[in-house]
Parts: C-alpha cells; structure tokens; sequence
C-alpha cells in the first residue's frame, strides 16, 4: 500500500512516498529556511507564501522519484494539526484538492504523530513504547499504546524545549536556528561553567517548565554586559544545553522506570540533538532500556513521517471528506474523528 504524504505546518514544504508504513519510496523537501534566517524567526506570511509557491512541484518531484503516478497511491495522507494555521491551509486545502481530482482517500495526520512514526521508518520499532516528543513548537511524554493510541503522561507548562534553545540561542547572538547553533557550538565549550536551575514542576512531577531557563540564559547575558564582564560564548551556550537535556531526560527516565516502561523512542526536531542523543543512550544503557531515535534526515520536518503515520491511520479507518480543516494547535491524543463535529 502506498501513501502519499504531504506536510506544510511550518517553513518545510514537504512530500513523500511510503509503503506500507515503513519502506521510504521517495522524501522531498522544500524549505524556506535561508529567508527566515533574515528575520531570526518563521515568519508566518512567508512561509505561507512560500507553500503555496512550492507545493505543486513538491508532490509532482516526491512522485517522479518514488517511480509513481497517483493511480499507483492508495490514500493521501496530510498534516492538519497542529502548527502555523496559514501554512497548515496550504497543505490541505492541496490535498483535499488532489484527493478530489484523484478519487483518492484523503487522510488527517496530526503532526506529532507523525514525528513519532519518523521512527517507523528509520528502525523496526513497533508500539507499545514511551515517547519523549520534542520539538520547537512541544515537549511531551507520551506512552504510545498502538499506531493510533496515545496518551499524555508529561508536557511543558510553559515554553518547549526547542523554543527556549532558540530564543536563548538569539540571545547570545547566534544564527536563527538557535538551538541548531548551540548544538554545534557546545562542544567547544565548557558545560559547567554556568550554573542553570534544573526546574521541577511539584504538582506533577512528569512535567516540564522551560522559561524559566530561559530568563536565567537572558539575566547572565544582561549582568555580564553591566558589569563590563566577558561572557563565554560556547561555554554559555554547552551550559544552557546540558540543562534543558538534563530536565528531559531526568522526566523521561522517571517515567519509564515507575511506569515499567522498557522501550524508549525519542522523535520531534530536538531529537537530532546531539546532547539529547548522547544522554538518552547513556540513561537507556544503564536502565537496559531500548532505545530508537530517529535517523538525522527525519528529524526534522518531512513528508514520509506524515505517510507513515497515515498508513497506520488509514487501516483504522481515519479517513476525512472535504470539510477537513486545519488547526494551529490540537492534542496528540484526540483523533480526527473526536473533533469533526467541532
């Protein structure tokens, strides 16, 4: 079975082929990175533009290289939640288009889900397992009971990780992505010459709080700069870095261990972390957890997650007509069918 999947949530126009949920025919990326960068951020106007610009000849490439015309797809598979609402529109509103034009069905795929299935296609790991979702936009623990089971056991109250990586990233003057920069630039540095909260949320210890980290990177930078002190850039940002890994993977570990959790999965932007995958493969090791990350071509952004995960939708029936909308955001653990009357 062969699905075509289209994702547009944020500044990645993207479009894939897969077969029966695991084997990539075909993987394109479009993306508007570069323009951002001009802007230290995604600018929702743009990236939307830049959708609608780059769709068509997204999906017609992810076909020619996947040896496929749309009579040889089954079903089209689309990110509708969640995300920036402009650019998600472009991708359904095509979609929709093409499943009309086509005949074909049309499938919902929430945009979480799909990072969690960019391990479906880098390894062989089959559910139950405990994810650790993180990303610019997220940061949950989710235990994935099937393909199409989910349930909430941990999320940021406040900001993402991925988030505050940028911002605090921005805040010492490096490239947009900040968190891609700090990756890069940590290793040169020292991460323990700064000293950073590692915050607990007391009511529900699963729980992630990230701006708190966040103020704490801006105050550094704000009473160096008053005294007349130099700040050690790379030693700042490594950390910054160790701190944020740390409150993940300590919430994570907490989890697996009293809920009896023995196979790990990380998924989301953040997962191509250097640190992150460091210390989650030390923190699987020593509790003899396994443990799947995805490979560093789809941590990111892509369409093949997306057709992965609406292979996994499709044979449960999750399949929508042409009142699909998009939302800017929507939790992982309802389905299409739970918010269509909405």
């Amino acid at each position: 079975m062969k699905i075509l999947g289209i994702e547009s949530s944020c500044d990645e126009t993207a479009c894939a082929v897969v077969e029966n949920g695991r084997i990539v025919l075909s993987n394109v990326v479009a993306t508007s990175l570069d323009e951002h960068k001009l802007y230290g951020g995604v600018v929702p106007e743009i990236a939307s533009r830049r959708h609608a610009e780059s769709i068509s000849g997204v999906v017609r490439e992810a076909l020619t290289q996947a040896d496929c015309t749309m009579d040889d797809i089954d079903a089209i598979a689309v990110t509708y939640a969640p995300g920036l609402i402009g650019a998600l529109l472009v991708g359904v509103n095509f979609a929709k288009g093409l499943a009309l034009a086509t005949n074909k069905p049309l499938v919902p795929v929430h945009h979480l889900r799909g990072h969690i299935a960019s391990n479906y296609i880098s390894s062989d790991v089959e559910p139950p397992f405990l994810c650790l979702v993180v990303s610019g936009g997220h940061s949950h623990i989710v235990a994935v009971n099937s393909y199409t089971d989910f349930e909430v056991i941990g999320k940021t109250r406040d900001d993402a990780a991925g988030e505050a990586l940028d911002k605090a990233g921005r805040t010492m003057g490096l490239e947009y992505p900040g968190g891609v920069s700090i990756d890069k630039l940590s290793p040169q540095g020292n991460e323990n010459a700064y000293t950073f909260p590692r915050p607990k949320v007391t009511d529900s210890p699963y729980d992630f709080s990230f701006s708190g980290l966040k103020t704490a990177v801006i105050n550094i930078i704000h009473n160096a700069q008053q005294k007349g002190e130099e700040i050690i850039i790379p030693d700042l940002a490594a950390s910054f870095q160790k701190s944020v890994v740390d409150c993940l993977v300590d919430n994570l570990e907490k989890v697996a261990v009293e809920k009896n959790f023995n196979k790990i999965v990380i998924a989301g932007g953040v997962s191509a972390n250097s640190k992150l995958r460091e210390q989650a493969a030390k923190m699987c090791s020593k509790n003899a957890f396994e443990l799947s990350i995805p490979e560093l071509k789809y941590c990111g952004d892509n369409a093949a997650m997306i057709a992965s995960q609406g292979y996994y939708e499709f044979i449960e029936g999750e399949v929508a007509d042409e009142s699909l909308n998009a939302y800017a955001t929507m939790p992982i653990d309802k389905s299409y069918k739970t918010i269509k009357p909405l």
